[in-house]
């Protein structure tokens, strides 16, 4: 089992539960905060300190469903993110472009409507994409995982240039 689904003793898989994430999260958090060993001795401190980091750390991956099946992949051996992987399926590079003249031809006209429709369209793209991305994780076709994981990040990038664009 992986050290981070150790950590907060969940089942090392794509779907978790995200209420019980949060709640031992927050139990970790307090018990290794570095306020409880500033009267500690400094290897004590330095401890407490790793292990907050660590928590933290673990928490934010485990959090984002994009972080956490690359994690997942990781631990496959695969590293999803890593940058000589910039190879995209001839549908998804077309889409990219039509997304990207729709963002653009909403920016130059300040159309708040069109950059509102985009942001909807991606939005029902990534819950799909992770739909996908749960399934391929769970029958474990880890390549088809890893750029379902690639073509993810380009929709969030997408989804915040679109958020930042907006009044």
């Amino acid at each position: 089992m992986s050290q981070y689904f150790e950590l907060f003793q969940l089942p090392e898989q794509f779907d978790i539960n995200l209420d019980m994430l949060t709640q031992r999260y927050h139990a970790l958090a307090a018990q290794c905060h570095p306020d409880k060993f500033a009267h500690q001795s400094a290897f004590e401190q330095k401890q407490a300190m790793m292990m907050a980091t660590t928590v933290n750390e673990a928490y934010r991956t485990l959090k984002s469903p994009l972080d956490r099946a690359a994690y997942l992949l990781q631990q496959q051996g695969i590293a999803a993110d890593a940058p000589e992987h910039t190879h995209f399926a001839p549908e998804f590079l077309m889409q990219q472009m039509e997304w990207r003249e729709c963002l653009e031809e909403g920016q130059l006209a300040h159309d708040e409507t069109v950059l509102t429709n985009l942001s909807t369209e991606i939005d029902d793209a990534q819950a799909a994409l992770e739909h996908t991305l749960a399934a391929a994780l769970g029958e474990q076709s880890w390549e088809e995982a890893a750029e379902l994981v690639r073509q993810g990040r380009f929709l969030s990038k997408l989804h915040h240039e679109i958020q930042a664009a907006l009044p």
